[in-house]
């Protein structure tokens, strides 16, 4: 029996292919959908993380910047009353120092009255405004402070260092940490000068 020419194709086809040697494709690992949907899920947590801590920061921030300008006000609040204040003290002082201190002394029962009931206000004023906040001072004997005082003029007085406060005009007042009203005063110049030293001429003699 003679063979066809497609039975000879297939023949050949079949003798080929068991001839050639089998070759295996490498095998590709499918990526994983957990693994991905896992890294996802720590993105999310570490924004939600940051977002939530700095929420937290501007909420502490807000607060405290809240209860500072409570403070403040609470504080501060009363500044313009305290100055229209300031000015019946500095009377009752202006009362109080337009008495010589000898007619003072000799006074009648009825002047010695007043004059005590004038001190009396006026300590009970002082102590209404201490109570708010309010200070007065006195910086005679200090050293100048710009911050707090304001020169006036400047005194001859070689007792004390120059830049010493020597006289007070106007007693200054504080409330909290800041000047109400600052002193005015008179800031001494000159100042005590050193002795020169004599030392050389001394051992000049000695020798």
């Amino acid at each position: 029996m003679t063979e066809t020419d497609g039975q000879k194709d297939n023949n050949q086809d079949t003798a080929q292919a068991a001839a050639d040697p089998v070759v295996s494709k490498p095998y590709i690992m499918p990526d994983d959908p957990e693994e991905g949907s896992n890294e996802a899920l720590v993105r999310e947590a570490a924004d939600a993380r940051d977002k939530m801590l700095r929420t937290l920061a501007e909420m502490e921030n807000l607060r405290k910047r809240t209860q500072k300008e409570v403070a403040d006000a609470r504080t501060y609040g009363v500044t313009s009353f305290a100055r229209d204040v300031l000015d019946i003290a500095d009377n009752l002082q202006r009362a109080l120092d337009a008495v010589p201190a000898e007619a003072r002394a000799n006074a009648e029962a009825g002047l010695k009255a007043l004059i005590e009931g004038v001190e009396l206000t006026e300590r009970s004023l002082l102590n209404a405004l201490e109570k708010n906040g309010v200070k007065k001072f006195d910086p005679k004997g200090q050293k100048f402070d710009p911050n707090f005082q304001q020169a006036m003029y400047e005194v001859p007085d070689p007792s004390v260092p120059p830049g010493t406060v020597v006289q007070v005009v106007q007693a200054g007042f504080t409330i909290g940490e800041r000047v109400l009203r600052p002193a005015l005063v008179g800031v001494a110049k000159g100042g005590a000068k050193a002795a020169p030293s004599d030392g050389g001429s001394e051992t000049g003699n000695a020798g």
